[in-house]
Order: structure tokens, then sequence, then C-alpha cells
């Protein structure tokens, strides 16, 4: 069982995450760097990684699902006692993170790199001479499908570990929930 005290700080690390994430990446898309992309990432990893481990194994412990009984039915996916608008929230919150992502993807243009003093970009064998601001741009968008991703992850970990710790609350399970009972 994961202690309280443990889902509580991994809740609040990952909702730090899923903030830091989404400041950093509203400032790259309005063209602006706040923080070095090693920094950024770390930060965003230190912050949501171990929510999103304390999250699932929580979820694991008090739910024991093994799978949705239906795959599109969005009660099947989130526990019982889970206000409707929560899950509702954490999916347009996980959306918007992907579609950084994707947006992100869709502006690589190819490898960038600085040879000889020169920014250089490198497109299917093909090198091109590139201003340093277009240099700066692809080293933006690599920051922005990182931090998507663990922006992502830290909503996904908000939602389980605030799942697990407002467990207390959850309706007695009927005969097709879960709730930490094996099924019969």
């Amino acid at each position: 069982m994961v202690p309280q005290r443990w889902l509580l700080v991994c809740g609040a690390m990952c909702s730090a995450g899923l903030l830091w994430s989404a400041v950093l990446i509203a400032a790259l898309v309005a063209g602006v760097r706040l923080v070095p992309t090693g920094w950024a990432v770390g930060v965003a990893a230190a912050l949501s990684v171990p929510g999103v481990i304390a999250g699932v194994v929580g979820n694991r412990w008090y739910y024991r699902t093994t799978r949705p009984r239906s795959p599109w039915s969005l009660t099947s996916w989130v526990p019982p006692h889970v206000p409707h608008w929560a899950s509702m929230l954490a999916g347009v919150l996980f959306f918007a993170f992907w579609l950084a992502v994707v947006v992100a993807f869709a502006g690589l243009d190819g490898k960038t790199e600085l040879r000889d003093g020169q920014y250089v970009l490198t497109v299917d064998d093909r090198t091109t001479v590139v201003t340093e601001s277009d240099y700066s741009h692809q080293g933006d968008l690599e920051q922005q499908i990182s931090l998507g991703v663990l922006g992502a992850l830290a909503v996904g970990g908000t939602f389980m570990t605030g799942a697990v710790l407002t467990h207390h609350a959850a309706p007695q399970p009927t005969e097709t929930q879960s709730a930490g009972l094996p099924l019969a």
C-alpha cells in the first residue's frame, strides 16, 4: 500500500510539473525560451515521474483492474468516485499537451547543428546554412516536444494520485467494479 503522505507529495509534485511544463510551452509558443532545455526537461521529469509511478502503483493497488470493461466508455477507465468534471478536465489537459507535441513535430525541419562556426540544417542528406534564429527555433521545438510528453505524464500522475487520495470517499463497488477487491 502506498502511504497517503507519499501520494500527497507526489500528487503535488505532478501538479507542479504540469504547471511548469505548461508555462514553458506557452512561453516557447510565444517565442521566448525561459530556461535552457536541460534544466527545463530535467525539472519537469523530476517533478512528474515520481508522481506517475506512485499513481500507477496506487491505482493498481486500490482498483486491481486488468482492463476496462468497455474500451470507449469513460466510466470504465475512471474510478467510480472521481467526479465527471475532473476526468474531463484531465482529458482536455492531456489533449492540449498531446497537441503541443504534434504541432512541434510538424514544425521540425531536420537536424540542426553548429558546424565550423555556421548554423546548418541537414534534411535528407542536404545541408543548408541557416540563421541563428532558425537554429534556435529548432531547439525550441525539441524542448516543446519533451515538455509536452512530460506534461501529459504529469496530467496522468496528478489524476491517478488524486483518485487514490480521494478513494476513502468512494461508494461501495458493484459487482462490475473492482475498487480494490478481486472481481468475482
